[in-house]
């Protein structure tokens, strides 16, 4: 869609090559052009746009002036929480993006789709940020994103993984997949890398949430990667088209990560690891939150440890593991482990008794077993009996021997 241009002095000039969802939309052209002039998951500007709307918080932008009442109650809430806030310098570098943003090449600004709250593909999970909520989602792939993340997981960890490690991913996301569970992460080396490629070999979507502009590969190695997910599921970013990502930004679109799904899995991490902050969003979302563990001789396997100890995450060692916490209730239920199941298991404590005094090689009479097991006659007699229907013993001309072990 091309939006007509409008004079250099409403800062609208920008905006005007953006591809958006629906026509004749106000608030997705403000939305549009606030992903550009402030930092994702700013609580200041996501306060402003609860209070007045994106128009209205985009019109107080350009005059470079906030509400007096709104700046007041900013105050207050950084004063209560214990932190200093300089609202004029803020307001002042959102008004100098938004001259940037206006001098912009039209180009610069085309492709992808920008996705607002109220959309009918707008996962309302993301709701439960709350004033950290998104301003719009930038997307890149053929998949309804409210329609994939309805069953999803998010697959977090190390970049410098172990071959463990991307091996766990890689398998717990192919499982997941396979089981019609959308796989999210971060499209980062390492774990992220390995739950995508291992979702890819299943059936349902991958979702990629990046920390730049969609047509942005970052790390540049995954841009074969990134071209798949873009076939089989969905690349997307709170950043527009063209931005590149920073420190802040990886940081930040963790808590997005963590919204999405139903539970969080982290598969390998540091004791001071990325992964570990989006498992911090996910416990504070009420998220199921789940931990790989892994050799306690391996670095990168601490973070997860201590998440376990803490109990702060659930042990996972399987894909019916995850899926029994995040599923319903009742139906998803992982299979009980058990070890290998014996002929003896069934037999009843005396039956036992009378099994373990029965010698292997040479026969012995009723009485020597009896008394090796410590039980009457006519009981022993009962247990050798069925013990020798059973296959158990071998009754000869001189007693009872154990059966050779079946060739």
């Amino acid at each position: 869609m091309t939006i007509p241009a409008t004079p250099p002095s409403l800062r609208r000039s920008h905006i005007q090559h953006i591809k958006v969802e629906a026509t004749g939309d106000a608030d997705r052209l403000a939305r549009a052009e606030i992903t550009r002039i402030a930092e994702p998951g700013d609580p200041i500007m996501g306060s402003l746009i609860e209070h007045y709307g994106p128009q209205g918080a985009l019109e107080q932008v350009r005059q470079g002036v906030l509400e007096p009442e709104f700046a007041q109650a900013e105050r207050e809430r950084a004063y209560g929480e214990g932190r200093r806030l300089n609202l004029g310098q803020v307001v002042t570098g959102w008004a100098n993006r938004a001259v940037s943003a206006a001098s912009r090449a039209p180009d610069d600004l085309a492709g992808g789709r920008l996705l607002i709250p109220g959309d009918p593909g707008w996962p309302s999970q993301l709701n439960d940020l709350g004033r950290l909520r998104p301003y719009g989602l930038w997307l890149d792939g053929q998949e309804d994103l409210r329609f994939a993340c309805l069953r999803s997981v998010s697959l977090v960890g190390a970049r410098a993984a172990t071959a463990y490690g991307t091996h766990v991913a890689a398998e717990l996301s192919a499982g997941l997949s396979d089981r019609s569970w959308t796989v999210i992460s971060g499209g980062a080396y390492g774990i992220d890398a390995a739950a995508h490629r291992g979702a890819l070999a299943g059936v349902a979507p991958t979702v990629v949430v990046l920390a730049c502009g969609t047509d942005v590969s970052y790390p540049s190695a995954h841009q074969d990667l990134f071209q798949a997910v873009r076939e089989r599921g969905l690349l997307i970013s709170e950043s527009p088209p063209g931005v590149h990502p920073t420190r802040m930004r990886f940081l930040v679109r963790n808590r997005v990560i963590a919204a999405l799904s139903r539970g969080t899995v982290v598969v390998q991490a540091a004791i001071r690891s990325g992964a570990l902050n989006t498992a911090a969003h996910a416990a504070a979302l009420n998220r199921q939150l789940m931990a790989v563990p892994g050799p306690i001789t391996c670095d990168v396997s601490t973070g997860c440890h201590a998440l376990i100890r803490q109990n702060r995450a659930t042990c996972v060692t399987s894909v019916a593991e995850v899926i029994e916490l995040v599923g319903s209730i009742g139906e998803d239920l992982a299979p009980t482990a058990r070890g290998p199941v014996h002929p003896r298991d069934s037999l009843n404590e005396e039956t036992k008794r009378v099994l373990d005094a029965v010698p292997a090689r040479i026969p012995q009479g009723l009485a020597t077993i009896a008394n090796a097991a410590g039980l009457p006659l006519p009981t022993t007699l009962a247990c050798l009996g069925g013990l020798e229907s059973a296959g158990f013993i071998r009754r000869t001309a001189d007693g009872w021997r154990l059966s050779p072990p079946s060739p």
